[in-house]
């Protein structure tokens, strides 16, 4: 599915979207170039699991928890890891295949790690500098609810 936003706050919506509908266990992979809007998307997702918090990316920490929504959610922001063991030696595995639902802002560059199922989303910019092509699509598995968000 490939969906255009024309502002911050329609991308924040559809993360919102797709938060609402995620189920437990579920991985959800950002990538795109600097400044497509990964952190906005992330926002809006994790509102829509009913999470409150101000949410910032976790470029630093690599990983930010949060419990109050529907389910745990783990916010992953992996740009600044050199290598793919850094993010298992964490626990990745522990979050991924746990309870909770992961979102992990440039996936890409942990491409080898991820589970074998997760929902893809990349953002692109366009020659509109406020719109975004967003393309959404499940990867090893089908996602229903995916369609709820034609």
């Amino acid at each position: 599915m490939i969906k255009y936003t024309a502002s911050v706050a329609e991308t924040m919506h559809l993360g919102e979207a797709l938060g609402k509908r995620v189920e437990k266990g579920t991985t959800i992979c950002l990538t795109g170039d600097l400044g497509t809007g990964k952190t906005h998307f992330a926002k809006g997702f994790a509102l829509g699991m009913g999470i409150r918090d101000h949410i910032t990316s976790p470029t630093f920490t690599i990983v930010n928890e949060y419990h109050e929504g529907r389910l745990p959610f783990y916010h992953f922001d992996v740009y600044r890891v050199h290598d793919a063991d850094e993010i298992l030696d964490i626990g990745f595995e522990e979050y991924v295949f746990g309870q909770g639902v992961t979102l992990i802002e440039w996936a890409d560059l942990i491409e080898s790690i991820l589970p074998d199922s997760f929902i893809h989303v990349n953002l692109e910019k366009t020659e509109n500098p406020d719109e975004r092509k967003i393309t959404i699509r499940g990867v090893g598995q089908e996602y229903d609810y995916l369609k709820e968000l034609e």
